[in-house]
């Protein structure tokens, strides 16, 4: 992480201002603490700005082209995958997180094609781990209708 400090006197505000919009959208931040001044001559706001030095928006790379899993998937797989959706959407409200945490659409899709749903068989999709068929692999199997 790292820190750099802006000052934004009332002489140079337009000018100031840009310079810290540009630095903002160019990193991802951290934190910012914002403070006023006013010392002799010099009146205005001081920015400490915490940043990681990685770009926040790469606009150069093109977004991952969505996928229609109707098209994707045959019939029944497709039923399977709509019902792991709102299996999903319901555990993603309970830990008040987004439905993607919980399980990605891919992961969804990967967990549907399985002959039998097991913990053991989850294990073998790229993208799930022990910690998420612990947390949300049980209660999907759990919850979803035989």
């Amino acid at each position: 992480m790292q820190i750099k400090l802006f000052f934004i006197g009332f002489a140079d505000f337009e000018q100031g201002n840009e310079e810290v919009n540009k630095f903002l959208r160019s990193k991802k931040i951290v934190s910012i603490e914002s403070n006023f001044v006013s010392h002799d001559k010099y009146c205005g706001w001081a920015f400490i700005v915490q940043y990681l030095d990685v770009p926040q928006n790469n606009t150069t790379s093109s977004p991952k082209e969505k996928i229609d899993y109707k098209n994707v998937l045959d019939e029944a797989t497709f039923e399977k995958f709509s019902k792991l959706r709102e299996i999903r959407k319901q555990l993603a409200e309970q830990d008040a997180v987004p439905a993607y945490a919980v399980f990605t659409n891919e992961e969804l899709a990967e967990i549907a094609k399985l002959e039998e749903m097991t913990e053991k068989n989850m294990l073998k999709i790229q993208g799930i781990g022990e910690k998420k068929v612990e947390k949300y692999g049980k209660k999907i199997i759990e919850i979803y209708p035989k």
